[in-house]
């Protein structure tokens, strides 16, 4: 486990006056000055990785006029020359074919001229393919979620500030995409909610058929023995991050995590595949529940809970205010609200509908791309729109800006995993939270999104 001494780091020393203003941008300084919007101005995107999610973004991206696919990167054969025959189906060129292994990845980034790098392999990967990126020159878009080690997490942090090419959860939707994710956050910004005290949300998805099938992803029974914490962090803290202005007004500062015990992995591979099967009685570190809390520098507190082993419908979401209480989440029927003085009745719910409506995000209203021929294919498809995430990326990518998820957030999600790691591991101790911006959390606005 790595060391908690987060000061043992000294940032920019190496870096030059030229990339300065690059790296001061993502600290919320202004970024249009760095380039002219050029809508014509082709944006080169290399693919490593392209299984269920690889394949989403890479059907997408062929959607977008002016987005180029020169090179991708695969280890399977099957989805490689999958991947070719949809860039040479969309009028584009072959691409350029990496599959000499795990790591061929570097040969892409080093040999190809790119704009960025899409990531969407397992987990292990995904920090060394955005470092391979950033120290050639590329910035880097990663799968959630974007590093596994406090360390990675500062190299991260500090090849940005001395390359000024950025890696971020850009593509990450539970923001952007979700049906009330914007708009509560305008219902937030416009005070209805008042000051924002506690927020409560996580990723409980049952996941065990999808564990055990070789098709999906059976990496992930890997880190269930290996593990045992909050390990996938980064969807509910795409827009918690957001609705409480952590690194934008406030930081995280430290958190404590624990985790019930293991048993139903090894209920579920008896169950299924019979007792003789070999996780019917292997050791599993991963609690089957884990909640953890985090607590921010300005008071505020977030709950965070993990679970993809127990039969259960999707999460919960509730933010609460000084002023009033927003609930959502799959597993209602409707978002609920309650506002003091406002609601109908006191201290009873009302469905969410009227607010959504008034405080639908400006965003929302002018975003109206035209409809695809054919629905998106791959993990998270079947709409047939450019997904607004994408549109956001590639504006970025064209006007040399970060994506509004920036660096700093994007490690500051990430690296949850790996701290609620070692606070369970030392019977829930609590445990500090790196300030990866150095203070620059105080003085950068809130996030704001425009088309």
């Amino acid at each position: 486990m790595e060391s908690n001494n987060f000061d043992r780091r000294d940032f920019l020393k190496s870096t030059g006056a030229a990339l300065g203003s690059v790296a001061l941008a993502g600290m919320g300084l202004p970024l249009d000055a760095l380039a002219k919007t050029n809508d014509d101005k082709p944006v080169r995107l290399g693919f490593v990785g392209i299984g269920g999610r690889g394949s989403y973004h890479l059907d997408v991206a062929l959607g977008m006029e002016n987005v180029e696919v020169p090179a991708i990167c695969e280890i399977k054969p099957e989805r490689l020359y999958n991947a070719k025959r949809w860039i040479e189906e969309s009028g584009r060129p072959t691409p350029k074919l990496y599959d000499k292994g795990p790591t061929d990845f570097k040969r892409l980034c080093s040999e190809e001229k790119l704009d960025a790098v899409i990531c969407s392999t397992s987990w292990e990967w995904h920090a060394q393919i955005c470092l391979a990126a950033m120290k050639n020159e590329k910035h880097a878009v990663s799968e959630v979620p974007i590093i596994l080690t406090l360390d990675d997490a500062w190299e991260l942090v500090e090849t940005f500030e001395k390359t000024g090419k950025w890696a971020t959860l850009a593509l990450e939707q539970a923001m952007l995409e979700s049906k009330d994710g914007l708009t509560l956050l305008n219902m937030v910004q416009s005070g209805l909610l008042g000051e924002i005290l506690q927020a409560e949300g996580g990723y409980v998805h049952d996941l065990r058929m999808v564990k055990f099938n070789p098709e999906e992803e059976p990496w992930r029974l890997a880190y269930d023995v290996s593990h045992n914490g909050n390990l996938y962090p980064d969807h509910p803290m795409n827009k918690i991050i957001s609705y409480t202005n952590i690194n934008h007004g406030d930081r995280l500062d430290h958190l404590v995590s624990m985790s019930s015990k293991s048993v139903m992995i090894n209920k579920y591979a008896a169950l299924n595949y019979g007792k003789d099967h070999p996780y019917a009685s292997k050791k599993m570190k991963q609690g089957d529940c884990n909640t953890t809390l985090l607590h921010t520098e300005n008071g505020k507190i977030i709950t965070l809970n993990y679970d993809t082993n127990t039969p259960h419908p999707r999460e919960l979401f509730r933010l609460q205010g000084t002023k009033g209480i927003y609930l959502g989440g799959s597993a209602l029927e409707g978002p609920k609200i309650y506002i003091e003085g406002m609601s109908p009745k006191e201290h009873e719910w009302e469905p969410a509908e009227k607010y959504l409506a008034e405080f639908r995000h400006p965003l929302l209203k002018s975003y109206d791309p035209p409809e695809r021929k054919e629905a998106i294919r791959g993990h998270g498809g079947s709409g047939s729109k450019l997904p607004l995430t994408w549109h956001l990326l590639v504006k970025a990518l064209r006007e040399n800006k970060m994506p509004y998820f920036d660096v700093y957030d994007s490690v500051t999600s990430s690296v949850i995993f790996p701290l609620s790691v070692q606070s369970v591991a030392n019977k829930s101790k609590l445990i500090d939270i790196p300030d990866f911006t150095k203070g620059k959390w105080k003085t950068r606005a809130p996030l704001s999104f425009k088309a």
